[in-house]
C-alpha cells in the first residue's frame, strides 16, 4: 500500500511553502499526487518537478541531490520562446483560453510599458502561428495544454502578421514613414511563400519588397497581406501590432501628429475594418486613442483596459505569483518589502505587481529601488505640468502625501486634449501606471469617476523624478542645481537670491500661490538629493509635522527640515517675521527628533516665507 505525506509535511520535506505545492499539485507536476477527502495527499516517493522550483537554502538533505540551478530571470526578454525555456517564466497562457471563449474579431489591450505587452503578443503568435517548427512543445508543460483539445486545435493553425512599433520614436515624420516602411518590408519578406507565380497579387508584393510601393499602396499594405495569406494558405491570418501608439506619441511630441495620424488611420482601417481575410486582431498601447479615428467605424473592436476586469492577471504579477516567486528564489521574507515597493497597482479588481520592477529587484540582490524609472518615460507629462494650473499642483503634490481624490478619467484621452485641458493630466498619469484607481464608477458621459492615488514607493520615487521634476520649462535645470547646492552649503542669502529669481522669471500664478504650491516648488527641488537622503512630506516627528525633511542615509551626513509659510501681499517685514516664526516653530515642536533618534548629529533647519515673488530665509545649525 502506497505511503501517504498530507500537504504540510510535503512542503516542509520540499522546503516550500503549502500554496505553492498546492499549486503544483492543480497542476499536474506532482506524480501520483490525489485529492482524498477534499484534501492534497503526496506519495512519499514522489519527485519534486524537474525545474528546481523550490527554496534552496532550506532543503531537506536526504532530497538535496534533486537541487537543480536557478533559473535567470527574465530581464528584457520579450521572445516568448526564449523565456518560456530558458528563464523562470511566469505562465499567462490563459490568455489564450479566455480570448477563444470570447473570440472578439480584434482586441486592444492598454497597459503601461514594461508591463508584459510585447512578450504577451509574440506568446499569442507563437501559439497561432504555423511554422516549419512544431511550436506546441512551448505550451505542453503549461496551463493553456491543460485546456482540452478544443484549445489545441487552434495551436500552429494560422498565419500570422506580427508588428512592433515600440522602437518608432522619430524626430521627424519622414524618418518615422521611412522605418515603419521598412517594418511592414520586412513583415513581407518574413511570408517568402508569397513571391510565387501562383499569387494574383505578386506584383504588389514585389513592389513592397523592393521599397517602391507608394504612400497609398503602403497604407493598403497590411489588408493586402492579409489578402494574400489566406488565399494562399486557405484560411484568415491573424494580425498583432504591438505597440501601436509609440509613433503617435512621438508625432505629437515632435511636431508631426497629423501626418502620422492619418497614417496609422488608413494602414489599421484596411486590415481590421470589414475585411474578409482577417481571422482575428490583437493590438497593444499605452493608450486607448480611440477619439482620434485611429479606429474610425471599427464596430468589431473589443477593448481591455486597466479598468476593465477581463485580462486583468495576465498583464503584470498577481500577488500569487510574486509569492512563488520568493519562493524560488528563496527569499519568503522579502514578500513585504517587494508589496510596499512594486505592489499596488488595480487593473480591474486585481491586484497587479510591476513586472519588470519585481524581476529587477530580484536580479539585484533583493535591492529596491526605481527599477520602472531608467526604462523612459512619458514626455507628455512634461508639457501638461508647463500648462498646469495651481490647483493641479497642490493635487500633484497632495498624492505624495498618501492622500486620495476623486477625477474623472477618459481613458481614450487623446494628445491634443492637453493644452485645451491640462486636468486631462489624472487620465494620462492612470492609464501609463503613474496612478493607481481605488475606486471606479461609472460617469453619466460613459467613462469613469475613479478615486486615484499613488499605489507604491517605486512610484513616489517616479513621480518626484518624473514629474514634480519635469519643470524644466519653469525651473531650469543649473538654476535647480544652484538652489540645491545653497541648501546644501546652508547659504540662506544665496538661497533668497536664487529662489526670487526664479519666481521672478517664471509664470504669473506665483503672484497668488497658497503655501501648497510652494511646498510642491520646493519638494521638487530638492529631489535630487535622493541618491543621498531619503525625502519625506508632512510626516509626524516630535509634536507635529513638518513640511519637507531630507533624511541623510549616513548618519555622519547633515539633515535638513523646512518649515515653509505663505501669506499674499506681505511687507519685508512681515515676510522675515514669517520665516523667524517658522524656524521657531520647527523647535518647538521639536521636528528634529526623529533624525536625531537616527543618529544624526548635524541638523540645519530652514524657516522659508514666501509672498508672490519674494522671499524670506531663517535658518539654524545643530
Amino acid at each position: 500500500m502506497a505511503e501517504w505525506l498530507n500537504i504540510q509535511d510535503a512542503a516542509a520535506q520540499w522546503g516550500i511553502s503549502k500554496s505553492l505545492l498546492a499549486r503544483l499539485c492543480r497542476d499536474g507536476r506532482i506524480a501520483g499526487a490525489q485529492k482524498i477527502k477534499g484534501a492534497w495527499m503526496i506519495p512519499e516517493d514522489a519527485q519534486y518537478p524537474a525545474d528546481g522550483r523550490r527554496k534552496s537554502s532550506t532543503v531537506n538533505p536526504e532530497t538535496a541531490s534533486r537541487t537543480k540551478k536557478l533559473l535567470p530571470l527574465p530581464i528584457g526578454i520579450s521572445d516568448y520562446r526564449k523565456a518560456s525555456t530558458e528563464y523562470y517564466y511566469i505562465d499567462k497562457t490563459l490568455m489564450i483560453r479566455d480570448f477563444l471563449d470570447e473570440v472578439p474579431m480584434v482586441s486592444l489591450f492598454t497597459r503601461p510599458r514594461r508591463f508584459g505587452k510585447t512578450l504577451n503578443m509574440d506568446m499569442l503568435r507563437t501559439f497561432f502561428e504555423k511554422t516549419d517548427e512544431d511550436t506546441s512543445r512551448y505550451f505542453t508543460d503549461k496551463k493553456i495544454w491543460k485546456c482540452g483539445k478544443a484549445y489545441r486545435a487552434h495551436q500552429g493553425k494560422y498565419s500570422v502578421i506580427f508588428l512592433s512599433f515600440k522602437d518608432v520614436k522619430c524626430a521627424s515624420w519622414e524618418e518615422t514613414y521611412d522605418l515603419i516602411s521598412k517594418l511592414i518590408v520586412i513583415e513581407y519578406k518574413r511570408h517568402s511563400e508569397l513571391d510565387s507565380e501562383t499569387n494574383p497579387d505578386q506584383d504588389f508584393y514585389h513592389k513592397v519588397i523592393s521599397g517602391q510601393a507608394s504612400g497609398n499602396e503602403l497604407m493598403l499594405s497590411l489588408m493586402m497581406l492579409a489578402k494574400m495569406l489566406h488565399e494562399f494558405h486557405g484560411i484568415e491570418p491573424i494580425v498583432i501590432i504591438d505597440e501601436y501608439d509609440t509613433p503617435i506619441q512621438q508625432g505629437y511630441s515632435c511636431g508631426f501628429y497629423e501626418e502620422v495620424v492619418l497614417f496609422i488611420r488608413n494602414l489599421f482601417s484596411g486590415v481590421f475594418k470589414d475585411n474578409k481575410h482577417l481571422k482575428y486582431g490583437f493590438l497593444t498601447g499605452i493608450l486607448r486613442v480611440a477619439k482620434e479615428s485611429i479606429f474610425s467605424g471599427l464596430n468589431n473592436l473589443k477593448i481591455n483596459s486597466i479598468l476593465d476586469d477581463k485580462y486583468s492577471e495576465y498583464f503584470g504579477f498577481t500577488a500569487e505569483e510574486v509569492k512563488e516567486m520568493t519562493e524560488y528564489y528563496a527569499v519568503p521574507d522579502r514578500y513585504d518589502e517587494i508589496c510596499d515597493w512594486y505592489d499596488g497597482y488595480r487593473f480591474g479588481h486585481t491586484g497587479i505587481f510591476n513586472p519588470w520592477s519585481v524581476v529587477n529587484y530580484f536580479s539585484n540582490a533583493c535591492k529596491p529601488g526605481p527599477y520602472w524609472l531608467s526604462t523612459g518615460s512619458n514626455e507628455v507629462i512634461g508639457e501638461i505640468l508647463s500648462l498646469a494650473d495651481e490647483e493641479i499642483f497642490e493635487r500633484l503634490h497632495s498624492l505624495l502625501q498618501r492622500e486620495s481624490f476623486l477625477t474623472y478619467v477618459d481613458t481614450s484621452v487623446i494628445y491634443p486634449q492637453i493644452q485645451k485641458n491640462p486636468s486631462s493630466i489624472y487620465s494620462f498619469l492612470l492609464v501609463a501606471g503613474y496612478l493607481k484607481a481605488e475606486e471606479t464608477a461609472y460617469a453619466p458621459s460613459g467613462d469613469f469617476m475613479c478615486r486615484v492615488s499613488l499605489p507604491n514607493k517605486e512610484i513616489s520615487f517616479v513621480y518626484n523624478k518624473e514629474i514634480l521634476s519635469k519643470l524644466e520649462p519653469i525651473v531650469p535645470q543649473s538654476l535647480a542645481i544652484s538652489i540645491q547646492e545653497s541648501i546644501y552649503s546652508n547659504d540662506a542669502l544665496r538661497l533668497k537670491m536664487l529662489l526670487e529669481k526664479l519666481l521672478r522669471e517664471s509664470v504669473s500664478y506665483y503672484d497668488t500661490a497658497k503655501e501648497t504650491f510652494y511646498h510642491g516648488l520646493i519638494l521638487g527641488l530638492c529631489v535630487l538629493f535622493s541618491d543621498r537622503y531619503t525625502l519625506t512630506s508632512n510626516r509626524e516627528s516630535g509634536e507635529g509635522r513638518y513640511d519637507i525633511q531630507l533624511m541623510p542615509r549616513k548618519p555622519e551626513d547633515p539633515g535638513f527640515i523646512f518649515e515653509l509659510k505663505a501669506e499674499k501681499n506681505a511687507e519685508q517685514d512681515q515676510l522675515k517675521a514669517l520665516a523667524d516664526q517658522a524656524l521657531r516653530q520647527i523647535a518647538e515642536k521639536k521636528y528634529a527628533e526623529e533624525m536625531r533618534s537616527q543618529g544624526v548629529d548635524a541638523i540645519t533647519q530652514y524657516g522659508v516665507a514666501f509672498s508672490g515673488k519674494h522671499v524670506k530665509i531663517s535658518v539654524s545649525e545643530e
